[in-house]
C-alpha cells in the first residue's frame, strides 16, 4: 500500500493506532502491536511519506467501557497514560499527532442519537462526553509537548457545512445554535479553556492554546430548518439541498457535491483561528463507479485553491 502511496506521488500519511491493540487491559501492554506500528511509520518515512498519527479514532477499549467510558471523568487519566506510552514507542518516525478524531461525532453519534457505540439518547450525557474529551485532549497535548517538544499537535474536527433553509428567524437561529453546537464548541474550548454550553459554560483552563494547528474534516452542506417536534434534535431537521449533485445511494451516508460548504469551512477556520496552520485532515467519497468521485474531487481542490 504504501508503495502504490509513494508512486502516485502522496508526501504525507494519515493513518490511526488502535487503543485497544496496545493497550488490551489496564495494567498490560502489546509491545509487539507497538512494533507493528513502528514498522509502519518507518516504512512510510523511507518512502518520504510524513506521517499523521491520530491516537483517538472513535473506537475504545471493551474494559474502558466497562468503567463508563468517555461519561466519567477519570478517561483524561487514562487517555493521557496510552498516549504517553504510545508517542514514547512512535516518536522516533512522527512529530505530527491528532489525538482525538472528530469528538463532536463521537459524542453525538453515540450519546445523543445512539447510532454509534454505546447507544444512548442522552443530551445531558453527550455534553458530559464532551467535556472529558476536552480534558483528555489537553492532557495529551501536554504530555505529548513533554515527551517531544518538537512535536506538533491538535486535533481533527468534523465542520458540517450548514445553511438556513429559509429566510424565516427560526430557521437562522435553529441554524446557528446547531452550528455552534457542532462545529465551534470544542475547537474554541482549545482556543479559550471555556467550553460553552446551551445551559452554561465548564471553564478547562488547561485546554487553552492546546492547538498547533487545525485538522478539518469536511464533506458536504446541509439545510437546516426549524422543527419544535424535535427537542432531542435541537429543534431542527437536517437535510441536503433539493437537486444536489450526490454520491451513489447504496451507502447509508450520502453525499451531497457542496463544494463551496468546503470553501466556507475554510474562511471560518482562518477567521476562528487566525495565524494558525490549517490541515485538511478529512476530505472524499466513496463511489464505486469512480464518476461523482471524480468531480467532487475537482472541484474541492478548486475551492481550496480559492480559499
Amino acid at each position: 500500500d504504501f508503495d502504490r502511496a509513494a508512486e502516485a506521488g502522496q508526501n504525507a500519511h494519515r493513518l490511526s493506532v488502535e487503543w485497544s491493540r496496545i493497550q488490551p487491559a489496564p495494567d498490560r501492554w502489546d509491545e509487539d502491536a507497538l512494533e507493528r506500528y513502528r514498522v509502519m511509520l518507518r516504512g512510510l518515512k523511507e518512502r518520504g511519506i510524513t506521517p499523521m498519527v491520530t491516537l483517538h479514532h472513535f473506537s475504545d477499549p471493551l474494559w474502558l467501557e466497562e468503567v463508563s467510558g468517555w461519561e466519567t471523568e477519570a478517561v483524561a487519566a487514562a487517555f493521557e497514560k496510552f498516549v504517553r506510552k504510545t508517542v514514547e514507542a512512535l516518536k522516533e518516525y512522527c512529530t505530527l499527532w491528532c489525538t482525538i478524531n472528530e469528538p463532536n461525532g463521537y459524542a453525538t453519534l453515540g450519546y445523543l442519537f445512539g447510532v454509534f457505540p454505546p447507544g444512548k439518547k442522552d443530551l445531558k450525557a453527550s455534553f458530559k462526553v464532551l467535556e472529558n474529551i476536552v480534558r483528555a485532549h489537553a492532557a495529551a497535548y501536554h504530555a505529548i509537548h513533554e515527551i517531544q517538544p518538537e512535536a506538533r499537535v491538535g486535533m481533527a474536527h468534523h465542520y458540517r457545512g450548514m445553511t438556513p433553509n429559509s429566510a424565516s428567524p427560526l430557521d437562522k437561529w435553529v441554524r446557528d445554535l446547531q452550528f455552534h453546537l457542532l462545529n465551534a464548541v470544542i475547537p474554541l474550548a482549545l482556543k479559550n479553556g471555556i467550553l460553552r454550553l446551551p445551559f452554561g459554560r465548564v471553564r478547562i483552563s488547561q485546554a487553552a492554546k492546546t492547538q498547533d494547528y487545525f485538522g478539518l474534516n469536511y464533506y458536504t452542506r446541509y439545510r437546516v430548518a426549524f422543527d419544535p417536534r424535535l427537542p432531542g434534535q435541537v429543534f431542527g431537521r437536517q437535510f441536503l439541498p433539493k437537486g444536489a449533485d450526490i454520491s451513489p445511494t447504496d451507502q447509508a451516508f450520502t453525499i451531497a457535491n457542496e463544494a463551496e460548504g468546503f470553501y466556507e469551512s475554510i474562511k471560518w477556520s482562518v477567521r476562528a483561528f487566525p495565524n494558525m496552520p490549517i490541515i485538511i485532515s478529512e476530505n472524499g467519497t466513496y463511489d464505486s463507479e469512480d464518476t461523482f468521485r471524480r468531480r467532487y474531487l475537482a472541484q474541492h481542490i478548486h475551492q481550496m485553491w480559492r480559499a
